[in-house]
């Protein structure tokens, strides 16, 4: 429970979790763990210096060397069991630093005559958590490390100190105190690199979340706006238009004749029509017109402050362009041309209505013959 995650759901948690996901909290963990046994072995060598000094019997470095490695092994089993990977803290951080705590402040007991040595190490354990605990895993932890401080400080009669009488002595102290600076300089590094991945990932998210912004308003085929999104252009128009009395006005485009396209060309060769007509009309109309997919072959454009005769004009210029497109470079013989019916809106008109008197004048359109422009 202190990590995160009730038992009732650990195996349900773990099962969620992609492979690669396991793979690379694996990697992250022995590259921690790889560390620490590091530490524990630099430690080793000063208190193997003290020992050569005459300051503790060899027991000393022997036991915190196994007792380190030890402890350090026992998480190693754990990840490599990927019983770690049933918690959302996957570094068991508030055990690990419960663990080496308990086992510096054993050895303060054992060796307190060289105390300094193993309280700069608590320091270090401290510093090292604080970059993956949370504040509530941070006060327990402070909280434990007190009750197991206190004691040792206010009724143990025992002198904690740092030796340092003998030229042996000294050169220990000083190794004890440049590797935990060195170890400090280290987990300062780390957390630095792990913020400096953090604001790369943050700009990877936000480029990723406009990417689906994007792709969650644009047709997939034509890369035109989709329905949803020139729909809500529509409405933005209309409330602008409506504001200000400006003129209005939209087309409602249908490619003629398009199902016959699909059923002698094939559909792979009607979706590059789609994709060639939508590119030339985004070539061929103004920066503030709107122009998307409304459903098919069917495509609406926005034409702000333009009226209907203007609208009319526009849309023949652009009936013309399409149809004098080299067609045939898709299939020998293929002619593409375009119906479209024009209407300016109305005072207080609704986009429903709006829309219906565009279809009224591109069914009137296709009636005519196609290939034509018709106004509501």
């Amino acid at each position: 429970m202190l990590q995160g995650q009730g038992s009732n759901h650990a195996t349900a948690y773990v099962d969620r979790l992609p492979p690669e996901i396991l793979k690379r909290r694996a990697g992250q963990r022995r590259q921690m763990l790889a560390v620490q046994g590091v530490s524990y072995s630099l430690i080793t060598l000063v208190l193997l210096v003290y020992c050569y000094a005459g300051t503790v019997p060899i027991i000393i470095p022997s036991a915190y060397f196994l007792s380190g490695i030890g402890l350090v092994s026992v998480f190693v089993v754990l990840s490599e069991a990927h019983f770690n990977d049933r918690f959302e803290d996957h570094y068991l951080t508030i055990f690990q630093v419960a663990g080496h705590v308990a086992l510096q402040l054993g050895f303060l007991l054992a060796a307190p005559q060289i105390g300094f040595a193993f309280l700069s190490v608590v320091f270090l354990i401290f510093g090292f958590g604080a970059l993956r605990m949370t504040s509530r895993q941070a006060i327990i932890t402070w909280t434990l490390t007190m009750i197991g401080l206190a004691p040792i400080f206010l009724f143990a009669s025992t002198p904690i100190g740092l030796p340092i009488t003998t030229q042996t002595e000294r050169v220990a102290a000083m190794l004890s105190f440049v590797l935990t600076i060195g170890q400090c300089a280290f987990v300062g590094l780390y957390g630095s690199t792990m913020r400096k991945m953090l604001y790369d990932r943050s700009f990877e998210l936000k480029a990723a979340y406009k990417r689906i912004e994007e792709l969650a308003e644009l047709d997939e085929l034509t890369g035109s706006s989709n329905r949803r999104s020139i729909m809500r252009m529509l409405e933005e128009e209309i409330a602008r238009a409506s504001r200000s009395g400006a003129p209005c006005s939209i087309a409602l485009i249908d490619l003629d004749w398009f199902k016959r396209i699909n059923d002698a060309y094939g559909h792979p060769t009607g979706d590059e029509v789609l994709r060639t007509f939508s590119i030339t009309m985004f070539a061929n109309i103004r920066s503030i017109d709107r122009f998307g997919r409304y459903g098919g072959e069917e495509f609406l454009l926005v034409l702000p402050d333009m009226d209907v005769d203007q609208a009319m004009r526009a849309l023949d210029r652009l009936r013309a362009i399409i149809a004098d497109l080299d067609w045939s470079a898709f299939s020998p013989g293929m002619k593409v041309t375009m119906s479209a019916g024009v209407a300016m809106l109305n005072s207080n008109e609704t986009s429903d209505t709006f829309l219906a008197r565009a279809d009224s004048a591109l069914y009137a359109a296709k009636a005519q013959g196609r290939n034509r422009i018709t106004r509501a």
